[in-house]
């Protein structure tokens, strides 16, 4: 069948009811049923909650062959945990068929490569994947298709049933013996914990990793001790100076500043850039970059942001202690600037990704962004935008919360430069979907703005503001005259991943590549 991006879906994925991808909107207004957890009871007073070992806690919570565990992934790529965990239940306790539902997947757990290949781990449900993980996915070697949903989409299938957690695996960098957890006050801080909460309401059971004890009780917690039934000390649960990745930090590079001012000047060129507008940053140098550029327009008019949203860096942290920003909500933190600010300001606030972005409750907080500013690997000609796969078709990427922000903003701007190396970013088809087009408006690049033809509203604003823009099949074509034209993939029939939409309806399927294309 073929779905609202003009991309087919295999017959064989569309069972049990699943539907392809019909529309930002489609969804809008229908009832659904909410999932009700099961929880062990806990009546008898309860002196502590504390295991000698991950272990212990693995057993008590009833690990076994077949379960699904998940993670979190605020610690990014210094987390310890997943690997700690995934280690002792494949190792020491020899459990298989296992499905691991994470938040994101990356280089800090690529051990769980290793029980792809040994075929101890048989699937996985994640937000992103990158490192070894998304390569032996892309080979074909794990037995069922990967689920890459969006920070949105993950607790929207969690609380409708559609991923059922038997163990939920939390690190946090404080807690107290009873399970009162955050990620602030401990040796080592990863700030917001946002991405767990869903895990910790649905899971069937729940452990709390930690390296810092503290008293009872630890309030305010972001886990509160009723989702609890285990608390593990470890030496270490991560390293928090390996949260700011390379993607995650501020760019001095000319073009990508020459980039995010431009950004900066459509934004204050549009009605909705006015006292108490809302704005939210993706990860990339030149997105982030666009919150230095903010100030000077809004001094100038004299305005304030009513909200940031989203992820967190030390630049929107920077604006609000200048009292340009009213409130923060916080979904994770991408340094250790924003880290020390989530703990010490009392209007830097954190919530989690289903208040943030899940489109099946009733007000997810992305509907009222008024702008939104995000990065891509690839746009194509009709704006559907790819941040996933790489141009050789192997998994590197996450949807996070692109998807959801471009729905419910008013204005999403797609920010990247025109070509990668010898690859073209804008392009004729994207490897793979991950963004409809209908939910991005404007894409900037270092040799031209475009902006979506269904935004005729936009397009006059840059017009009465003299920022000059041009169609995106001009963008295409000079992209190829610098790099070529692209030859396509060849793929194999093997589905590798299902990309979904939100709203959990597919947006796309992942297939193998040819093996000659992974040498």
């Amino acid at each position: 069948m073929i779905n609202a991006v003009g991309r087919e879906i295999p017959d064989e994925l569309l069972e049990d009811g699943q539907e392809v991808y019909q529309g930002k909107f489609y969804m809008d207004g229908k009832y659904v049923k909410k999932d009700s957890p099961r929880t062990k009871r806990y009546e008898k007073p309860l002196e502590s909650k504390l295991c000698e070992s991950i272990r212990e806690a693995c057993e008590k919570c009833g690990a076994h062959d077949g379960m699904t565990f998940s993670f979190h992934s605020d610690f990014r790529n210094g987390d310890y945990v997943a690997s700690m965990v995934a280690k002792v239940l494949v190792e020491e306790m020899g459990l298989k068929d296992l499905t691991i539902a994470a938040t994101s997947l990356g280089s800090a757990q690529d051990i769980i490569a290793d029980y792809i290949e040994a075929g101890k781990v048989i699937g996985i449900q994640t937000s992103g994947v990158r490192g070894r993980i998304g390569e032996v996915i892309s080979a074909g070697k794990l037995k069922t298709p990967a689920v890459i949903r969006s920070h949105g989409g993950r607790p929207r299938a969690i609380e409708a049933g559609e991923v059922h957690i038997d163990i939920a695996f939390l690190a946090a960098s404080t807690s107290d013996y009873y399970g009162n957890a955050k990620g602030t006050g401990g040796k080592n801080n990863c700030g917001s914990m946002g991405f767990a909460v869903p895990d910790s309401h649905y899971a069937d059971h729940v452990v709390v990793i930690t390296d810092t004890l503290v008293d009872f009780p630890n309030l305010p917690a972001t886990i509160s001790s009723i989702d609890v039934d285990c608390v593990c000390i470890v030496d270490s649960v991560g390293d928090p100076k390996k949260i700011a990745t390379l993607e995650a930090r501020m760019t001095d590079n000319p073009r990508e500043l020459m980039m995010a001012e431009n950004v900066a000047n459509i934004i204050a060129s549009t009605p909705y850039f006015k006292d108490g507008y809302s704005f939210q940053t993706g990860v990339g140098g030149p997105s982030l970059a666009v919150n230095s550029f903010l100030e000077k327009h809004m001094v100038e008019r004299n305005i304030t942001m009513g909200f940031a949203l989203g992820g967190m860096g030390s630049a929107i942290c920077k604006l609000q202690d200048k009292g340009l920003v009213k409130k923060l909500l916080d979904t994770q933190d991408f340094d250790l600037g924003a880290i020390e600010h989530l703990a010490t300001h009392p209007e830097h606030n954190e919530i989690c990704t289903s208040q943030y972005a899940n489109p099946s409750n009733k007000g997810a907080y992305v509907n009222k962004l008024d702008f939104v500013v995000l990065a891509a690997l690839e746009i194509d000609t009709k704006f559907n935008v790819n941040v996933i796969t790489g141009s050789d078709g192997v998994l590197r990427g996450a949807p996070g919360g692109h998807p959801d922000t471009a729905a419910g903003s008013k204005c999403c701007i797609i920010v990247t430069p025109l070509v990668r190396g010898r690859m073209a970013t804008v392009c004729k088809d994207v490897v793979t979907v991950t963004t409809p087009g209908d939910c991005v408006d404007v894409l900037v690049t270092d040799y031209g703005i475009a902006v979506n033809p269904l935004r005729s509203d936009l397009i006059a604003c840059l017009d009465k503001a003299g920022i000059a823009h041009v169609t995106i099949e001009s963008l295409m074509e000079k992209a190829y005259s610098l790099v070529g034209t692209p030859d396509d993939l060849e793929w194999e029939d093997q589905a590798i991943a299902i990309v979904e939409a939100r709203d959990g309806t597919i947006l796309d399927v992942v297939r193998k590549i040819k093996p000659l294309q992974l040498d």
